[in-house]
């Protein structure tokens, strides 16, 4: 059994924004319920602490910040026309970068092997100066500037399969050669962006890595990519971390996707994640809650994800990727490795 640990913390559940918003306080008392019925006591729980306000301007203006912190305590405040909050939705912000850093620490310092931050509000959308797409703070691109700023890490390679693209985080850092983003996601879709024409500006050409995908795609499609794109780019790149945004809205049943993962799709992606961070980071793994919004599926999907991180099972993605037709996956290779083989050599 591998030392993993996990963020819960129920002020989480006091970021609410607004009857039928998709991003419910339920999703996290989902995942919070099927581990304590179905993995109690495989993990080593982390209690999160509130960010300083120094950690977010990492990332965010310090206008925007403030205009968060002026919501706490507030019943409503609409900062963009898919994000809102609630009086208690500025701490639980704080405490989702916050519980995500210190799970980073724990992992960089050595006392856990990996870890996931079940946290919400989500991050991945959430722009320098702008909330957007259920995020307030951009909890991963913190997450990696915390780990180069007060860990000493020198590259962070940051791996988003949200169904959406992570506008946020590509725009934090596509001139930086030390963060490599790496996005499957669903295109065109929400946001817009994403296209394979994104790869990075200036110093950071080519470490914008954007697979967008059509409709329909499934468990060969994904952990294909992640077998023979995510880990030969990882080894090239040799990363001191890997941070995962781990959206489970690409679940086949998910209400606001087109996707066609399963469980066992999630466990394999898990998998080989794990398997190139053993090769070239001695294991760091750390993963944040984004998306997902059946909930179902973030029951069965999350404890797959968990199951492979404490090394309850371990899931073959050789055999998962051969399992169904391999022609649209051929065809994301030829046309990821036509725009990203010059970069990494690596690539088919």
């Amino acid at each position: 059994m591998r030392r993993t640990g996990i963020v819960r913390d129920e002020r989480y559940l006091n970021h609410d924004p607004g009857p039928y918003h998709p991003e419910s306080p339920r999703r996290l008392e989902v995942l919070y319920s099927m581990i304590d019925e179905e993995l109690a006591g495989k993990f080593v729980e982390i209690e999160p602490i509130e960010a300083e306000k120094e950690m977010l301007l990492w990332i965010h203006d310090p206008s925007y910040v403030s205009r968060v912190a002026a919501t706490a305590g507030k019943e409503f405040t609409s900062l963009d026309p898919d994000t809102s909050t609630s009086s208690g939705s500025y701490e639980a912000a704080l405490l989702a970068v916050g519980g995500l850093c210190k799970t980073i620490s724990m992992v960089m310092e050595g006392e856990l092997d990996n870890g996931f931050a079940l946290v919400r509000p989500p991050g991945h959308h959430a722009e320098r100066a702008r909330a957007m797409g259920f995020c307030l703070f951009n909890n991963v691109a913190i997450g990696a500037r915390y780990a180069q700023n007060r860990l000493g890490a020198k590259k962070v390679l940051i791996v988003d399969w949200d169904l959406h693209h992570g506008n946020g985080t590509q725009h934090s850092f596509e001139q930086d050669a030390t963060v490599l983003y790496f996005s499957i996601h669903q295109y065109p879709y929400y946001p817009g962006s994403g296209s394979l024409r994104e790869t990075g500006r200036g110093d950071g050409q080519g470490y914008t890595v954007n697979v967008p995908l059509s409709v329909g795609n499934g468990d060969v499609e994904y952990v294909g990519i992640f077998e023979r794109i995510v880990k030969p780019i990882a080894r090239e790149y040799r990363p001191d971390m890997i941070l995962i945004s781990a959206g489970f809205d690409i679940y086949a049943n998910d209400p606001l996707g087109g996707m066609n993962v399963t469980a066992t799709g999630f466990a394999a992606m898990t998998r080989c994640v794990l398997d190139v961070a053993a090769e070239v980071c001695n294991g760091r793994v750390v993963a944040t809650l984004e998306g997902g919004y059946n909930i179902q599926g973030l029951r069965e999907c999350g404890k797959a994800v968990l199951e492979e991180m404490i090394g309850l099972k371990r899931t073959d993605p050789a055999e998962v990727m051969t399992k169904g037709p391999q022609g649209s996956l051929e065809g994301i290779v030829k046309e990821v490795t036509r725009v990203y083989g010059q970069f990494w050599r690596g690539l088919e």
